[in-house]
C-alpha cells in the first residue's frame, strides 16, 4: 500500500498506472468494450470515415478500427505480459541459484547465461523464429527463450548484494536451510529489483511483437495487432494516413505510459531515490520562503 501511495503522489506515474489500468482491463473484457466484430468484413465501409457508429472508421476491408485496436491488446500486450511473468520467473530461478550457492553452479550458468547473450537479441529472435516458423506463439516462446539470461544476470548481482549480509549469516549459523533462508530472507529484499527489471523490459518488448508483426514475422491476419494495423495500412499511408494514426498513437501512449511507470516505481521500491526526491522538494519549496526572509530582514 505504501508503494502505490508513493506512486499516487507523482501525477505523471497516477496517470500512467491509470492509462496501464485502462488497458489491461479493456483487452481482457475485450468483448464487452469493442462495438463490432473485429473481423467482420464490410466491403461497402471499405476506407470509411468516423462516424458515430464506427467511431475511428473502417481499414480497406470495412473492419471497425476502434474494435481492433481493442481487441489487438491481447496479442499485443496481455500475452506480452504472458511471456514477460515466463522469462522473469526462469531467469530469477537461474538468478537466485548462482547468485546464493555461487561456486560451480554460479560458474556453470553464468556461462550458460554469458553463451545466450554473445547474440544480439533480435537476432536469436530472429532465428528461433526462423526456425519455429511465424507466429504469436512462436515469437512469445522466442522472448523467453531470448530474456531469461538478461534477466538472471541481473537478478544475480541483486542476491549477491545480499547472500554475504549479517542476518543471512545468522540464518546460516542457526541451521536454516538454504531455501528457507532464500524464502524468508533474500526474495523479500529482491523482490523491488525484480518489478524494476520486469517493468523496464515491459515496454521494449511491446514494441518488439510490434515490430515483428508489422514484418510480418508476428502476428498474421486476420489477428487483430497493433502492428499488424501498421502493416496493413503501410499501402495507403499517404493517401489515408490516419489509418496508421491510430495504432502508431496507441503504442506510443502504452510504450510511454509503462516507461513512466517504472521510474516512478524504481523511485518508490528504493529508499536512497526516494529520500533524495523529498529532499530536492523540500529545497525548492524552502527557497521561496527564504526569499521572502531576506526580503523582509532588508
Amino acid at each position: 500500500m505504501s508503494m502505490l501511495r508513493n506512486i499516487w503522489k507523482d501525477k505523471l506515474a497516477a496517470i500512467s498506472l491509470s492509462i496501464l489500468a485502462i488497458v489491461l482491463t479493456a483487452g481482457i473484457f475485450a468483448p464487452l468494450f469493442a462495438p463490432h466484430d473485429p473481423n467482420e468484413v464490410n466491403m461497402k465501409l471499405r476506407y470509411a470515415a468516423s462516424s458515430w457508429e464506427y467511431l475511428l472508421g473502417n481499414d480497406h476491408l470495412g473492419r471497425c478500427i476502434l474494435s481492433r485496436l481493442i481487441y489487438g491488446i491481447r496479442p499485443s500486450v496481455l500475452w506480452v505480459l504472458a511471456a514477460l511473468a515466463g522469462s522473469v520467473m526462469l531467469g530469477t530461478v537461474v538468478g537466485f541459484l548462482a547468485g546464493f550457492f555461487r561456486g560451480k553452479v554460479d560458474a556453470v550458468l553464468m556461462r550458460v547465461c554469458d553463451v545466450m547473450l554473445s547474440f544480439p537479441g533480435y537476432v536469436m529472435t530472429l532465428a528461433i523464429v526462423g526456425i519455429m516458423g511465424v507466429g504469436l506463439e512462436n515469437i512469445l516462446a522466442a522472448f523467453i527463450l531470448t530474456k531469461w539470461a538478461w534477466f538472471a544476470r541481473v537478478i544475480r548481482t541483486s542476491v549477491l548484494q545480499y547472500a554475504e549480509s549479517e542476518y543471512v549469516r545468522f540464518a546460516k549459523a542457526a541451521g536454516a536451510g538454504s531455501f528457507h533462508i532464500i524464502r524468508r530472507h533474500i526474495i523479500p529484499v529482491t523482490a523491488s529489483d525484480v518489478a524494476v527489471v520486469s517493468s523496464s523490459s515491459f515496454g521494449s518488448m511491446i514494441l518488439q511483437i510490434s515490430g515483428f508483426s508489422f514484418l510480418g514475422l508476428g502476428v498474421q491476419a486476420p489477428t487483430a495487432e497493433w502492428g499488424m494495423m501498421l502493416n496493413e495500412a503501410r499501402a495507403v499511408m499517404f493517401s489515408r494516413p490516419e489509418l496508421m494514426l491510430a495504432p502508431g498513437l496507441t503504442i506510443i501512449i502504452v510504450v510511454s505510459a509503462i516507461n513512466f511507470l517504472s521510474d516512478a516505481l524504481q523511485a518508490a521500491l528504493d529508499p536512497k531515490l526516494r529520500t533524495s526526491t523529498s529532499k530536492a522538494a523540500e529545497q525548492t519549496s524552502a527557497a521561496p520562503a527564504k526569499q521572502l526572509l531576506g526580503k523582509e530582514v532588508a
